[in-house]
């Protein structure tokens, strides 16, 4: 395999240390994070599953699109050589932010089809709020719309697991994965790509062909720091190194796998002091998340709007059915009305803190911005492995268009979503024109609108 040419003698001792307790007893009972995993009851591959190639997708939370040349991440930098990569970045969705663009990739829907439209937000017909922090809701599938990945190849005979996701941890189209982990930002790096290969090193019949990785470090450094710190060149070297690891960890596997690598959002430096909404317009009775209005009659939606559409230039004020289409931002009430969008590298909230507390100043970096006004929020591609052209660049794409690529480099039929697999057929050997081998699975564009 090409992957084979990108290992490093400094990795050699690790993957044979790995593979001596590996081959001491059986992959599932070793696996460094055993005692973390959860297992779901969903049979073996099917005898189809088993012939199928494997996904290994990876998230690098915050790596903006620049970071790996800005900051040289080699192991990237290879890695787009040996197969594909977008040198001007992938396009988020609208709101660049985490959960929502988790999501997008692995159900090719906009946030406002799958649901989640914030990182919190409110839905006023379940009278309850949905937050990235809330376990609660983090698990009820009731909130997610879509087929995500692992869900379409568990319903299609395939085994998949998720070493962290959004979403992975609920059940979703009646599916949950095979094997995952409740999110836990501590457990150890390296650890988590033991991980990986433990599931790797199963038996054809439960090794799972679909598997997520997450990392967060440079998201973290990004925010506390901003894009051009040290420290946020420090864990971009530092995730760039565990990719390496990863890459020559799953060439040594032998087996045909696809490791493609990317991340949610890029992060630009924040300027200026905060924003403060309610100081333009009363919002006295008014429930807010972040910068999410949800006024409860029509006439306070009316009142806010008009205070605020020429308030500020730091950012426009639209009604939510007015928002411009391009951002695909203005179907759902989850995304409030009227719907508050910044200009710029501003930071938005709709109110101060209550008297007596501490009002922090903005966070050094952020993102949650338009990507196409703001090319700081384009996310990063990289992909490479048996089912992908060599030497392949492309140019800036939005991420739905990663969901029905996945699929068909997994075999499976992929539901009918925002996305389209004309976009990278380009980047695969077959050229995106394989027969789908299985049924095809419930329309997700449909279950997103129910």
């Amino acid at each position: 395999m090409r992957l084979r040419r990108v290992l490093k003698l400094g990795v050699a001792s690790w993957l044979l240390a790995c593979a001596a307790v590996l081959s001491a007893q059986p992959a599932s009972a070793v696996g460094p994070l055993a005692s973390l995993v959860v297992h779901t009851d969903h049979g073996p591959n099917s005898a189809w599953a088993q012939r199928q190639h494997y996904v290994v997708l990876v998230s690098l939370d915050g790596f903006r699109w620049d970071y790996a040349q800005k900051f040289g991440a080699t192991h990237l930098l290879a890695l787009g050589r040996l197969g594909v990569t977008a040198p001007q970045g992938m396009l988020p969705s609208f709101p660049s932010l985490t959960f929502p663009n988790h999501f997008t990739i692995v159900t090719g829907l906009y946030p406002e089809h799958h649901g989640l439209v914030a990182n919190g937000f409110l839905d006023e017909e379940k009278q309850a709020r949905y937050g990235i922090g809330d376990a609660k809701a983090v698990t009820d599938g009731s909130w997610y719309s879509g087929v995500p990945l692992w869900s379409l190849a568990e319903s299609q005979g395939m085994r998949a697991a998720c070493l962290f996701w959004p979403g992975s941890e609920a059940k979703i189209a009646g599916q949950l994965p095979s094997e995952y982990l409740h999110f836990d930002d501590k457990v150890d790096e390296y650890a988590r790509i033991g991980q990986v290969l433990a599931w790797l090193s199963e038996p054809e019949a439960t090794r799972p062909h679909f598997i997520t990785l997450y990392y967060s470090d440079v998201d973290h450094a990004g925010h506390n720091f901003g894009p051009d710190a040290p420290e946020t060149k420090a864990a971009v070297i530092r995730v760039d190194g565990l990719v390496g690891k990863l890459q020559s960890a799953l060439a040594a596997t032998h087996l045909p796998i696809d490791l493609v690598v990317v991340s949610d959002h890029g992060m630009v430096k924040m300027q200026g002091p905060w924003v403060t909404l309610d100081s333009f317009t009363d919002l006295t009775g008014v429930e807010t998340v972040s910068t999410l209005l949800y006024p409860k009659t029509e006439e306070d939606r009316a009142r806010i709007y008009n205070q605020l559409k020429k308030a500020s230039d730091k950012f426009h004020a639209y009604r939510r059915k007015d928002v411009p289409a391009g951002l695909h931002y203005n179907e759902n009430p989850r995304e409030g009305d009227p719907v508050v969008i910044a200009t710029g590298p501003w930071s938005i909230r709709a109110r101060a803190p209550e008297a007596g507390k501490a009002d922090m100043p903005p966070i050094a970096g952020m993102h949650g911005f338009d990507p196409r006004s703001m090319p700081e929020m384009k996310a990063s591609f990289f992909a490479a492995g048996p089912d992908i052209m060599v030497g392949k660049t492309v140019a800036p794409f939005e991420n739905v268009n990663l969901y029905p690529w996945l699929a068909h480099m997994l075999g499976l039929s992929a539901p009918k979503s925002d996305g389209s697999l004309n976009i990278l057929a380009g980047t695969l050997r077959d050229g995106g024109e394989s027969p789908a081998p299985v049924p095809v699975a419930p329309d997700s564009a449909a279950k997103a609108k129910e």
